[in-house]
C-alpha cells in the first residue's frame, strides 16, 4: 500500500480526472480521495427553475475541504460555475440575486452575485465569520448570525512590563462552563448574535444583545419588521445543553418576545407562505440519551402549538413548507436519508424518496440536504458507488439525477461491492441491519480476512453509501462489514434507547452476531478477524477486546476508555453527565466503572493499537493514553498513533483520513496470520 502512494504522488493528483475510457479498471487507491467531488447544500430558486449548490472536494495542495458554487437549470441544462469559492448560498425573493459567504483576504465575508449581469461584490468587512444568511421578504435586507467577543474584565491587573522586556504571554482566566470546543480549541469568551445588513451593502447592525447565544437560522416575519430566532435566555443556560425557545425580535427597538415555553429544544422555525402558520422542530425533554426531534406547528405567534409527528417514530432533521398546505420533512429510516410530506392539518407522513446521500465523506454515515419550492425538490442523492450528486423531484414523479461529478474517475475503478444483510441478535433476536463489502475481484472460493468497522455516536447510523475509508479497506483485500447495532438511530426511539445506562452492553452481542453471520456466508479466514472503530466505535472496539479474544488485532480510534475521566474532560461535559448517566461520577461511581473499557483491560490479549488526534477535545487523547499505558504495563502488544493538529474529526483533512486507514491496515498486516492467505 505504501508503494501505491509513492507511485501516485507524481501523477494521481492531476491525472485521475482524465482517465481514458479504454483504461483498465483498478482498485480505489489512497490518492483517489483527493480527486473526489460531491454535491452539498442545493438551493432551488424561487421559481423552481434553477439550482445553485456547493461543489465540494479536497485540495491536494492545501489538504483541506474546499467549496465552489455551481448552478444548473432544474432540467440539468446550462450547468456552469458561479463562484470559485463559497458556501451558504441563498436566493433573493425575486430570484435575481444570490447572497453567499466566501473568504476574502483570509476572512469570511458576505458576497452578492447579480444573475442578470454576472457581477459579484463583497458586502461586508466583518471580523468574524457570518452564518445562517436569510433574505427579508421584500429583498431589501439580509439577516445573519455572527459571534461577538465578550468584554470580560480580567481577574487581576498585571504590572507594566519594562520597555523591551520579553515577558510571558498573558494568563487566560477560564470561568465559563463551555471553555473549549472540539475543532476550535480553547475559545475566547463570546456570544452568537443576530445582525441585519442592507442587501445593497453598508454597515451591519446587531439586533440581539446579552450574554446568550442566538443559534441557528433566524426567519423574517412577513411584514419584515421582526425576526423569529431560537435561543436559551435562562440565567442557567450554560447548564441546559439542549434547551431553547423561540423568540420574536423587534427590529425597531430590539425588544424580545417569548413565543414558546417548555423543557426541551425549540428551533429551526419556518413560516408558511401566507405567514399564518409557524412550524419548528423540538420535543419535551424527558432526559433520555436519545430523543426524536418532532415537527411542531402553531399560529404565527406559536400559539395553539401541537406536534404533527408524535406518532411518527423517526427524528425530523429539517423541514420546508410546501406553500401553506403542508411541509416537506427530512429524516433517516433504516440507515437511509429520506424525504417525506405531511399535511399542515396533520395525518400520516408520506415517504417521497429515501435516496438522500450522506455528505460526510469518509465513512458511510447517513444524512444529506435538500431545499424545496412548492412541489419541486432539489437534494443530495448518493449510492454505494458514488458520493452525493444533485437530484430533483417534481410532483409525483421520480427522482432525476442532474450531475455525475465522479464518473470520469469511479467509472474506471473497480470498487468493493456493498451488500445489505439482516442478522438476528444473539442477545434478544432483534433484527440488526448490516452491510458486507467484498474486495474488488472477489473470488468466493478463496478465504479473506474480515474487518468489522464500527460507527461512532453512538446515536448515529451507517447506510448504503459510498465511503472512501471502507473502499480503501476493501481494496487492501479485506471483507469489510459495518452494522447499526442497538443504539443506532433511524430505527425508532425504543431501539436507540436500548443502550440507556447500558452502553456498551448488548450492542456487543449485536456486533458479534453480525460477525458470525458474515463468517457463515463463507469465504472468511477465521484466523484473521480484525476490528476497528472511531469515537463510540473506538469505545466499542476497546470493549470488544476486553470481552473476547477472537480478533487477531484491533485499532481503537479516538475512544472513550474511562467514563469518569471522559465526562470531566470532554468539551460537552454538561450534556454527557446530564443525559448519558444517572448521576455524576462521584455520585454513581459503580455505573461509570461498569461501563468503562478500562475496567476490563486485564482481560485483553488482542494486540490493540490506539489512534488519536492531538487536538481532540471531544474524546481527549488522555482516554486512549490510559488504555495504551495499561496494555504496556501488561506487556500486551500495543502502539499509539497520534495525528498532529487533528481534532475529533480526524478525516477533516484528507491526508489524515488516508493516514488513519493506512496505519490501521499496517497494524492488521503486522499481526495477520500467514496460515491462510487471501490470495
Amino acid at each position: 500500500m505504501q508503494r501505491i502512494i509513492a507511485a501516485c504522488l507524481g501523477v494521481c493528483a492531476t491525472g485521475l480526472l482524465a482517465v481514458p475510457a479504454t483504461s483498465q479498471a483498478r482498485p480505489f487507491e489512497p490518492m483517489d480521495v483527493f480527486a473526489l467531488q460531491w454535491v452539498d447544500n442545493p438551493q432551488i430558486s424561487p421559481d423552481g427553475n434553477r439550482i445553485v449548490y456547493q461543489r465540494m472536494g479536497f485540495s491536494v495542495m492545501q489538504d483541506r475541504k474546499q467549496s465552489s458554487l455551481w448552478m444548473t437549470d432544474a432540467d440539468g441544462r446550462n450547468h456552469r460555475p458561479l463562484a470559485d469559492s463559497g458556501f451558504n448560498p441563498v436566493w433573493s425573493p425575486d430570484g435575481r440575486r444570490i447572497a453567499y459567504v466566501a473568504a476574502s483576504e483570509g476572512s469570511a465575508q458576505i458576497q452578492m452575485h447579480w444573475l442578470d449581469g454576472g457581477q459579484d461584490a463583497q458586502l461586508t468587512g466583518l471580523t468574524e465569520a457570518p452564518e445562517n444568511l436569510v433574505w427579508s421578504p421584500d429583498g431589501r435586507w439580509l439577516a445573519f448570525t455572527m459571534r461577538v467577543d465578550a468584554e470580560d474584565a480580567p481577574l487581576a491587573s498585571m504590572p507594566k512590563a519594562p520597555e523591551g522586556a520579553k515577558w510571558a504571554a498573558p494568563v487566560k482566566v477560564i470561568n465559563r462552563v463551555i471553555y473549549r470546543m472540539d475543532g476550535g480549541g480553547y475559545v475566547d469568551p463570546g456570544y452568537t448574535h443576530v445582525f441585519v445588513i442592507s442587501s445593497d451593502g453598508g454597515p451591519a447592525r446587531q439586533v440581539t444583545q446579552g450574554k446568550h447565544n442566538f443559534d441557528g437560522q433566524p426567519i423574517w416575519a412577513r411584514d419584515g419588521k421582526s425576526l423569529i430566532v431560537s435561543a436559551n435566555l435562562s440565567d442557567d443556560w450554560e447548564y441546559q445543553p439542549i434547551d431553547s425557545e423561540l423568540y420574536r425580535v423587534n427590529l425597531a427597538d430590539g425588544s424580545v418576545t417569548r413565543l414558546t415555553e417548555r423543557a426541551g429544544p425549540d428551533r429551526a422555525p419556518a413560516l408558511s407562505s401566507d405567514g399564518k402558520q409557524l412550524a419548528w422542530l423540538g420535543f419535551d425533554d424527558k432526559r433520555h440519551p436519545y430523543q426524536a426531534m418532532q415537527l411542531n406547528i402553531g399560529n404565527a405567534d406559536a400559539s395553539n402549538a401541537r406536534s404533527l409527528t408524535s406518532s411518527f417514530d423517526f427524528s425530523i432533521d429539517a423541514i420546508s413548507w410546501d406553500g401553506s398546505r403542508g411541509l416537506w420533512l427530512q429524516f433517516d429510516d433504516h440507515g437511509r436519508g429520506c424525504l417525506g410530506w405531511i399535511a399542515a392539518s396533520g395525518g400520516a407522513v408520506k415517504r417521497v424518496t429515501c435516496e438522500l446521500g450522506g455528505t460526510e465523506i469518509g465513512r458511510p454515515y447517513s444524512g444529506g440536504s435538500f431545499s424545496s419550492v412548492a412541489d419541486r425538490l432539489a437534494f443530495t442523492s448518493g449510492t454505494t458507488s458514488s458520493p452525493p450528486n444533485l437530484a430533483v423531484l417534481a410532483g409525483n414523479g421520480k427522482p432525476r439525477m442532474l450531475t455525475d461529478l465522479d464518473a470520469n474517475l469511479l467509472d474506471h475503478i473497480t470498487l468493493g461491492k456493498v451488500e445489505e444483510i439482516t442478522v438476528k441478535s444473539s442477545a434478544d433476536g432483534r433484527d440488526i441491519q448490516a452491510w458486507v463489502v467484498t474486495p474488488p475481484g472477489f473470488d468466493p472460493a478463496k478465504k479473506y480476512p474480515l474487518l468489522l468497522e464500527i460507527h461512532g455516536g453512538p446515536f448515529a447510523a451507517y447506510g448504503p453509501w459510498f465511503a472512501p475509508e471502507i473502499q480503501l479497506y476493501a481494496a487492501a483485500g479485506y471483507v469489510v462489514v459495518y452494522a447499526n447495532p442497538r443504539g443506532s438511530t433511524s430505527y425508532g426511539t425504543e431501539f436507540a434507547n436500548l443502550i440507556e445506562n447500558a452502553y456498551p452492553g448488548q450492542d456487543y452481542d449485536d456486533l458479534m452476531s453480525v460477525v458470525d453471520a458474515t463468517i457463515a456466508r463463507g469465504s472468511i479466514d477465521t484466523d484473521n478477524l480484525f476490528v476497528t472503530g472511531g469515537s463510540g466505535g473506538g469505545a466499542l472496539t476497546a470493549w470488544i477486546v476486553g470481552h473476547t479474544d477472537r480478533f487477531r488485532a484491533a485499532v481503537s480510534a479516538k475512544p472513550v476508555i474511562n467514563w469518569s475521566s471522559f465526562v470531566l474532560t470532554s468539551d460537552f461535559y454538561p450534556f454527557f453527565t446530564r443525559y448519558w448517566f444517572t448521576g455524576f461520577p462521584w455520585e454513581n461511581a459503580e455505573n461509570y466503572v461498569k461501563r468503562s473499557p478500562i475496567t476490563y483491560v486485564g482481560n485483553v490479549k488482542t494486540p490493540t493499537m490506539m489512534l488519536v488526534g492531538d487536538d481532540d477535545h471531544r474524546t481527549p487523547a488522555s482516554e486512549a493514553e490510559q488504555f495504551y499505558q495499561a496494555l504496556k504495563l501488561r506487556k500486551v502488544d500495543t502502539a499509539m498513533v497520534r495525528i498532529p493538529g487533528a481534532s475529533h474529526a480526524i478525516n477533516a483533512r484528507p491526508s489524515n483520513m488516508i493516514a488513519q486507514v493506512l496505519n490501521t491496515i499496517a497494524w492488521f498486516e503486522k499481526h495477520r496470520s500467514p496460515a491462510k492467505s487471501a490470495k
